[in-house]
């Protein structure tokens, strides 16, 4: 396929994946049945990755008043970035005029400093992994938001691992191990992975000491890792120096999607504590992690590297299910019954639709295709068609829907 039928954003119309209205406004794009469909596979298959690796999920409100971003250093560097403070004036009691101001965030991890201070920790529960899937916002300008790699409103799948010192490598190694389990149930590749540093003389909070220890941590969990990866000056937050894991999309420009960074500004700034086994305070290390980074951005990915023709556990449908004639129409609402009832997203795909050769072409993306003819309906078995054009022996409806929900259960390429 050439480039432009790989595009997502021709093929997210096609495909009625999501849409953009200019009374919603640029780079704010919703989301259609079959896309949050999507979406949601995603998100609940990051959420069950992440409770298995030891995260523990938390929700943050999408507002928070400036003096958090102050704190944070946000407010100072990325100010530009942010939309317009939300500044509300309110009478107390005494009828005395008082004002807050609200900004939408621009990041999530101020949020999760916070609620790491809001009560004493030991250096038992380090590592401390928080996790969560929230939304945060940018100014984007007009002219470089395009369909879902550059928007205002990002679905972010963040977390935050608390932990010290010498703790960092081997939960930045872990972060990068579960990044590549990502890639490869979602079919995609990493273009290369980038060690981001500062620009030469820049500021470095909270200083060049503390840079050149996170630096020399993240350098050991790529080599530990055995990750290939290049240096790039200039490209680390401002809070400390990062992992980056670029894609490529179908036109060959790179975007950063999966991320770990080591931060030992926020700790200081929001002045995070652990009791050590010495009885006395310390100072944790924060490190950020995005597996999937911005959803909106996974999932552009992910139309583009499959055409829309999504792993099976990803699909919109997984199977379709096509009666030869209207006599196995009730034979067929019934399998889609079944495979709804064992987690499947089955769709009928009646005669009144067309023939059956338009009907299996309607299909081609849907990764199983369970025909159903008078034999089958009387035996009670399905005549299974695969994405890739193999047609398998008419097996028993039972055997079908356990071995599908196996192969999604295990989050697999494989169709059959």
């Amino acid at each position: 396929m050439t480039a432009a039928r790989h595009d997502h954003r021709s093929l997210g119309r096609e495909l009625q994946l999501f849409g953009t209205d200019p009374l919603i406004g640029a780079g704010l794009p919703y989301w259609l049945p079959d896309g949050a469909t999507v979406r949601h596979a995603l998100e609940e298959y990051i959420r069950g990755v992440e409770r298995r690796a030891g995260y523990r999920h938390v929700c943050s409100p999408v507002l928070g008043k400036r003096e958090l971003y102050e704190r944070s250093g946000h407010w100072d560097h990325y100010a530009d970035d942010m939309f317009p403070p939300l500044e509300r004036r309110a009478e107390d009691a005494e009828g005395d005029s008082e004002g807050e101001v609200l900004v939408l965030r621009p990041s999530l991890c101020p949020h999760h400093a916070v609620i790491y201070r809001s009560r004493a920790h030991s250096y038992r529960e380090l590592p401390l992994r928080m996790a969560e899937l929230g939304t945060m916002y940018r100014a984007e300008r007009s002219g470089v938001l395009g369909g879902l790699t550059r928007v205002r409103a990002i679905q972010l799948n963040d977390a935050h691992i608390f932990c010290t010192l010498d703790q960092v490598a081997a939960e930045a190694r872990a972060a990068l191990e579960l990044v590549r389990d990502a890639y490869r149930a979602l079919g995609i590749e990493a273009a290369r992975y980038r060690l981001s540093l500062p620009a030469p003389g820049g500021d470095r909070l909270p200083g060049p000491d503390a840079w050149q220890r996170a630096t020399a941590l993240l350098t050991e969990a790529l080599e530990d890792a055995e990750l290939p990866y290049e240096s790039a000056e200039g490209e680390a937050a401002f809070y400390g120096p990062k992992i980056d894991v670029q894609i490529a999309d179908a036109a060959g420009r790179e975007a950063t999607l999966s991320t770990v960074q080591v931060d030992l500004h926020q700790p200081e700034r929001f002045d995070l504590r652990y009791t050590g086994a010495d009885g006395r305070a310390h100072r944790p290390v924060m490190v950020h992690r995005a597996v999937l980074g911005s959803v909106e951005r996974a999932v552009a990915q992910l139309i583009e590297v499959h055409g829309g023709a999504f792993p099976g556990w990803l699909a919109p449908v997984q199977l379709a299910v096509l009666p030869v004639s209207e006599a196995e129409r009730a034979a067929g609402e019934a399998f889609v019954r079944r495979c709804t009832a064992a987690g499947l997203r089955a769709d009928l795909a009646p005669p009144e639709r067309g023939s059956m050769g338009a009907r299996v072409r309607e299909a081609r993306r849907v990764p199983y295709q369970a025909v159903l003819g008078r034999r089958e309906a009387a035996a009670g078995r399905i005549a299974v068609r695969l994405r890739d054009g193999r047609r398998l022996d008419p097996l028993p409806q039972d055997e079908v829907v356990a071995r599908i929900g196996t192969l999604v259960e295990r989050y697999s390429t494989e169709l059959w």
